[in-house]
């Protein structure tokens, strides 16, 4: 990257160029990389792609990002993205996907205080009306791989996320219960330093205390699985020159049939 001295209005980065440390490589000073690994493999065409069920074609790209030596540490990584109503203001963040299925994408979460709960459900108060849609985007850097999903947001059964929760480590079981997601954490004034972990800590103890000596710890009402059922899915693979390969499948509903998808290559 070009850094700039810090006087006013000057930019402290400027075209970002490739470096030895990606697959991207790069052309010049100031320049940045070009992806060329699909170059060798003949791009992404229509025919490489499920004609019908982008659920299917996804767990056949995920299923390749998890391989050993593909390069992707955690494939299931991914950005989620909301928007609050009626400010239209969006909120990203990292999150994992736990579950695949035919009916869509899901991550598991506090949905009482956090900020997704606030754009999916709204507020208690009003201040906040519910915005159901939602976005995840997972970006396989080493396969020059991008997957773009749209769709709509809806909770899980409560028993369903009790079998998740219940595969977590105790203590993240116990994490769960214990925090109150994007709250403030006001620091103790008698605690020499603390800067507000002390009553994250203070809350821990609490739930320690409460299911102490207890095998099963029930998943609570505020916290629990979300899907994201599709009603689009991109596919991206980066190309040489910017002029990378799109593929967008769009969901056609059909009353009293079952769903449909359309497949088209979008321009880069």
């Amino acid at each position: 990257m070009s850094l700039y001295p810090t006087q006013e209005g000057a930019k402290l980065i400027f075209a970002p160029a490739g470096s030895h440390q990606h697959l991207e490589i790069p052309t010049g000073p100031g320049q940045a990389g070009q992806f060329l690994r699909t170059e060798h493999i003949g791009g992404l065409k229509r025919s490489d792609l499920d004609p019908k069920d982008p659920i299917a074609q996804f767990h056949a790209w995920f299923r390749e990002a998890s391989q050993f030596g593909s390069g992707v540490s955690h494939p299931e990584t991914c950005t989620l993205s909301t928007a609050q109503l009626p400010s239209g203001r969006v909120s990203a963040r990292i999150v994992y996907m736990k579950e695949l299925d035919a009916k869509g994408f899901v991550i598991y979460s506090n949905f009482g205080t956090s900020g997704k709960a606030r754009d999916l459900f709204g507020t208690a108060d009003g201040s906040s009306t519910g915005n159901p849609w939602a976005s995840l985007v997972f970006w396989w850097e080493p396969l020059e791989r991008q997957v773009r999903v749209e769709g709509r947001a809806e909770r899980i059964p409560a028993v369903e996320s009790q079998a998740y929760f219940d595969t977590r480590v105790r203590g993240s079981r116990i994490g769960a219960w214990s925090s109150r997601q994007s709250a403030v954490l006001k620091p103790d004034a008698s605690i020499e330093g603390d800067d507000g972990r002390a009553m994250l800590d203070k809350w821990v103890k609490e739930t320690e205390a409460r299911f102490e000596g207890a095998d099963h710890i029930p998943v609570p009402d505020f916290w629990g699985g979300l899907r994201i059922v599709p009603e689009r899915i991109e596919f991206w693979q980066g190309r040489e020159n910017r002029l990378h390969d799109r593929f967008v499948y769009d969901r056609v509903r059909r009353d009293g049939g079952d769903d449909k998808w359309t497949l088209e290559r979008l321009s880069p």
